[in-house]
């Protein structure tokens, strides 16, 4: 029998001889999201915060000075949040062992890849020019 799941569903060696070991990693996979999520929840918060913050400061200049900061710093959550996801995805994807699961994992790094190369240009950016 193939290590790939076949067709028809039915599990393949990894599922079938190491199936605890199989549920440990997806427990641990699950565990990596709920840290994804958080890491982006606490980046949220924040980010509001230093927002609510900043909307009270006298001066125009300080205030978006500090409110460039705190974007920088959300966008480092935001990276931190996707890099633990796509760690989550490979090892459900290595869990599958199905063709179209590495595929869609293909395209969900590639759209992180695009989204964090995006947000990583506009942080430097903002460093860069702080009256941005």
């Amino acid at each position: 029998m193939s290590v790939f799941l076949d067709m028809g569903g039915t599990e393949g060696v990894l599922h079938r001889d190491l199936g605890g070991l199989v549920n440990v990693l997806e427990w641990v996979a699950a565990g990596i999201d709920l840290l994804a999520i958080a890491v982006m929840l606490i980046g949220a918060g924040r980010f509001l915060i230093g927002f609510v913050r900043a909307e009270f400061k006298r001066v125009e200049a300080d205030r978006a000075r500090v409110i460039n900061r705190e974007r920088v710093e959300l966008g480092r959550y935001i990276l931190s949040g996707l890099e633990l996801f796509i760690v989550s995805d490979i090892i459900h994807t290595a869990l599958s062992l199905a063709l179209s699961d590495l595929i869609f994992l293909a395209l969900l790094v590639a759209i992180r890849s695009a989204i964090s190369y995006f947000l990583d240009r506009e942080i430097r950016e903002i460093r860069e020019d702080p009256e941005r």
